[in-house]
């Protein structure tokens, strides 16, 4: 009987055929987890489940660390974690978090990051979700191996909320299908709305 992770599904099978949480990839290095400082948690849990669709998986409980309000989020049972938030102590400190995320802004650190979902119709979906929520779309577009919508989180991080095109779309030259981008309207019906008339990119000669 195939083992099963603590949610009853069945866990990630590796190449060896042993099952686990792991969430190594055998051809090389990959992103595998983000932590987020956030100035208030109750927000940032808010964004990251109800609107962005992730589970709350953990909570830091040990005794050297009771001060901290650090929770665990992944999108699937399969994987023992993807994001964690963690509480500054002293929010005060800071300015307010600027909403107006911007892809070019004149700042150091994260420009966005993304959330995949499995398919378009999931996407869709989401993008309905988000918008219910009052989530603003800062930026609305098909790129040439994603479509995607950018949104700014409670503390003013770009989020990027897309599904995967096909591979044989943009596997023959990645950086002309990275290049191409089609903006897209932010509100009303069309912001909703998916075209799969894909632009290819062939091979480069």
């Amino acid at each position: 009987m195939a083992k099963q992770d603590r949610a009853g599904a069945p866990a990630a099978e590796h190449e060896t055929g042993e099952r686990s949480l792991g969430q190594t990839n055998p051809k090389g290095p990959t992103l595998q987890h983000l932590a987020l400082m956030v100035r208030d948690i109750e927000k940032s849990h808010w964004f990251y489940t109800e609107v962005v669709g992730l589970e709350q998986c953990g909570k830091i409980s040990r005794p050297d660390m009771t001060e901290i309000d650090f929770r665990f989020y992944r999108g699937a049972p399969d994987r023992h974690h993807d994001i964690a938030l963690v509480q500054i102590p002293d929010p005060s400190v800071f300015p307010p978090a600027n909403l107006e995320w911007n892809m070019v802004e004149n700042k150091v650190g994260i420009n966005h990051f993304a959330i995949c979902y499995p398919d378009r119709e999931t996407w869709l979906e989401r993008l309905r979700t988000v918008k219910e929520a009052g989530v603003e779309f800062r930026v609305r577009g098909n790129h040439g191996m994603t479509h995607s919508v950018y949104v700014a989180d409670p503390d003013g991080n770009g989020v990027e909320i897309l599904y995967e095109l096909p591979e044989d779309v943009w596997v023959g030259d990645v950086n002309a299908a990275l290049n191409y981008f089609q903006p897209l309207p932010l509100d009303g019906d069309e912001s909703l709305q998916d075209d799969t008339d894909y632009q290819q990119f062939a091979t480069s000669n």
